[in-house]
């Protein structure tokens, strides 16, 4: 095939494939790396280290795949039902994560499938599938591919679908034409989706300090929620949507084809309390093949305390009081720290559990939340207190 026919032939077995829209990138220099340097070097990358340790990868796309020409740039649309009402005792889930599997697996499958294709016509081509695993800035291809501008909130936007999408790309060491122009900017001066952020993560348009976004924090973080950002957090029991939600290029953007990324039932909410009554055995066999298995068991039941603290229901203080002598410090600590907005019903089991703990950071939340209950007694310190500080 000439390199215009392949481009398009390229185009049709994506979408063959399932994909929503498709472009290809020249598999050049990202002119984004000063900017991710820039934003490294601001530490708005939190704990997430295997950033600055691939610092030097995102430089090219033959880190990803060597002898790489080109790339083609995938989407794949996930917006589905609007978000259901949240009742007390429940927390909001991220729509990505509201199918009963992982994305990643839906992609990946689609991305075998249409480099299979490609083989079949070129059995000599280097291909490599990837999945916002690579080191790649696949906002800042996607972007040269002709398949939308990169908003306000960090996020790539176009015209028919919003934002309410997925990217994936295969590297290619065929040379596939380049058609498409880089897409310009419509966010004009709209600011709703800094605006409407309740933890301040964007410092500016275009920069996000993922130290301080829902989402980082309640899935990639592995520590306490930082105590100022935790009200912010609010009902969001993994990741966030919130800046997309008010996006004015999401009013109209398509409903996905993909039925398994319809919400589960018990996703769209989640309800909270059920979850501290599961071992690690039991959150493997219900989470494990989806999302969130990501933040681990441990991370789960630290966001549900913290939405049950938010958003106080007496129902709820039986599972955090669970939740308080759990094996895990993190779910003790976001326990001790949800309970201090109960009533002062919490002021002895949490002076109980002081007089037992052993991990600093609990103790701290401890006596954080029963300095905060009205009218409670300041607990007695256990005689080995000293060394507990």
């Amino acid at each position: 095939m000439q390199k215009q026919e392949l481009t398009t032939w390229i185009k049709e077995q994506a979408i063959a494939c399932g994909f929503s829209s498709v472009g290809v990138a020249p598999a050049v220099t990202a002119l984004g790396t000063s900017k991710l340097d820039a934003w490294l070097e601001s530490g708005f990358a939190g704990t997430m280290s295997y950033l600055e340790d691939r610092r030097a990868a995102y430089h090219h796309p033959c880190s990803v795949l060597e002898g790489v020409r080109s790339l083609v740039m995938l989407t794949l649309d996930y917006r589905t039902e609007p978000p259901a009402e949240v009742p007390a005792g429940h927390g909001r889930v991220s729509r990505y994560a509201w199918g009963p599997v992982d994305y990643h697996d839906i992609i990946h499958a689609r991305l075998k499938q249409l480099m299979a294709t490609i083989r079949q016509q070129y059995p000599d081509a280097q291909l490599r599938g990837v999945v916002d695993t690579a080191p790649l800035l696949e906002r800042e291809y996607a972007q040269l591919a002709g398949l939308g501008w990169i908003g306000k909130h960090t996020l790539l936007l176009n015209r028919p679908q919003g934002s309410w999408f997925f990217l994936a790309a295969v590297l290619t060491d065929l040379e596939v034409e380049v058609s498409e122009q880089p897409a310009t900017d419509h966010c004009g001066t709209c600011t709703a989706c800094l605006d409407v952020c309740p933890t301040d993560a964007f410092p500016e348009p275009h920069v996000l300090d993922a130290s301080r976004c829902i989402s980082y924090l309640t899935i990639e973080l592995r520590d306490p929620i930082p105590l100022d950002l935790r009200p912010g957090v609010g009902e969001w029991m993994l990741g966030c949507d919130l800046c997309q939600d008010v996006c004015p290029w999401n009013r109209k953007a398509p409903v996905s084809s993909e039925t398994t990324f319809a919400p589960s039932p018990e996703l769209n909410p989640l309800e909270l309390t059920v979850l501290f009554d599961l071992d690690e055995q039991a959150f493997r066999d219900r989470f494990r093949k989806t999302p969130l298995w990501r933040p681990k068991r441990r991370g789960i039941l630290r966001n549900a305390a913290i939405v049950l603290g938010n958003r106080p229901t007496p129902a709820a203080m039986p599972a955090l009081l669970k939740g308080l002598h759990d094996v895990e410090p993190l779910v003790r600590g976001a326990s001790a720290w949800a309970l201090g907005h109960y009533t002062s019903a919490a002021v002895q089991p949490l002076s109980e559990r002081l007089n037992m703990e052993d991990d600093a950071d609990v103790i701290a939340e401890i006596r954080h939340s029963l300095s905060q209950l009205d009218n409670s007694p300041r607990p007695v310190d256990p005689p080995d207190s000293d060394a507990k500080n």
